[in-house]
């Protein structure tokens, strides 16, 4: 009898932590693009989008993403050069090429329908089974929940769980799905995936959580207080990029036309870093003397940062003062900023004034 009335007062207990979770949710959600769509194709690229990638870098890359790629049909017609240079600035463009892939695989299998539950989404190129969870339930309103980085935070705070490192990890994040799956609102799974994650992001943050204004606080273990794995340490590198300006050999056609020229290298296929990317060619000294340094650039690529010299380098100089690497081409200018660029090369040519910045992020507050 002590048993069953402990389990339905546990029963009782999850259910408001779940109403208190969606309650807050509907108060202060963040107007996000993704959010007021629910086509499954949309859905899919914000969560791949938003993988390891800061929200507010995403918003205006997802919306040219979509107003350029609006169905899976057209994205898979795209040749992948076109594809990676709509994603360039997110990143790990690994998640592009899966992406282009499972579109291609999706048109071409399943007659341009995507799967609708977590298991099926599973099987396509690049999607895991946090992605799987989060398309199904979002889109599909399949009662399947959705553990990331955030929601594994909040339960241990929550519950009062310390994070577990290697040894440990795998009971523990047995604990995490069958808690979180516990808590799942039957009726509203999309809303519910959508507001823990949306607490961990805003609320119950890595460092200098916001207790004071969390839904669950009444019912958390620790407040915040719990013991964490440390963060990964950031690497240091120093590199060196040549930037070439020449005119073009076209004439030039007048109206305001900037009939300059960059020199830019592909990546070869063979690389595991962004392949098939464009970059600024590679300085064999990577120490600029000061009065050739047109520039200093921090860009950091997953654990590494990268203190970056941008030397001027005339034409007739470009062989002699950088490292052969893969094919180059001398792009106009006017067409630098359409193509696969790495996320680096964008950044020193829009600091240059060679490419125009991006238009403010209105909707990334």
């Amino acid at each position: 009898m002590a048993k069953t009335a402990k389990t339905d007062r546990d029963a009782a207990v999850t259910a408001m932590l779940s109403r208190k979770l969606l309650e807050w949710y509907a108060r202060n959600r963040r107007d996000l693009p993704w959010r007021r769509s629910t086509d499954p194709y949309a859905t899919w690229v914000s969560e791949i989008m938003l993988q390891q990638t800061r929200v507010a870098v995403v918003v205006e890359r997802y919306k040219a993403f979509l107003a350029r790629f609006p169905t899976l049909v057209s994205l898979a017609q795209a040749p992948e050069q076109e594809v990676l240079a709509l994603w360039s600035g997110l990143g790990y463009y690994r998640r592009a090429r899966m992406l282009h892939k499972a579109a291609q695989f999706v048109a071409d299998h399943h007659k341009g329908n995507m799967p609708v539950t977590a298991t099926e989404l599973r099987t396509l190129p690049g999607i895991g089974v946090y992605t799987a969870a989060a398309i199904a339930s979002i889109a599909y309103g399949e009662r399947v929940a959705v553990v990331d980085g955030n929601v594994e935070r909040v339960l241990c705070r929550l519950e009062g769980w310390e994070a577990a490192g290697r040894v440990g990890g795998a009971a523990l994040k047995r604990k995490i799905d069958d808690r979180v799956a516990e808590l799942l609102d039957p009726e509203r799974p999309g809303d519910f995936n959508q507001a823990i994650m949306e607490l961990g992001a805003t609320v119950c943050l890595p460092r200098n959580p916001q207790c004071l204004v969390c839904p669950l606080a009444s019912h958390c273990a620790t407040r915040g207080e719990h013991k964490t794995q440390p963060r990964t340490r950031m690497l240091s590198r120093e590199v060196a990029h040549a930037l070439s300006i020449r005119m073009g050999r076209k004439p030039n056609t007048g109206h305001g036309h900037d009939n300059r020229e960059v020199l830019l290298e592909q990546r070869p296929a063979s690389l595991t870093v962004m392949p098939g990317l464009w970059e600024l060619p590679v300085l064999s000294d990577s120490t600029v003397p000061e009065k050739d340094l047109r520039m200093n650039v921090r860009h950091a690529i997953m654990n590494v940062n990268y203190y970056v010299r941008i030397r001027t380098v005339l034409e007739h100089e470009v062989e002699a003062l950088t490292v052969a690497g893969g094919d180059r081409r001398w792009v106009p200018l006017s067409e630098a900023g359409g193509i696969a660029l790495t996320g680096l090369a964008r950044k020193v040519l829009m600091r240059a004034h060679l490419l125009p910045a991006p238009s403010p992020r209105a909707d990334a507050s």
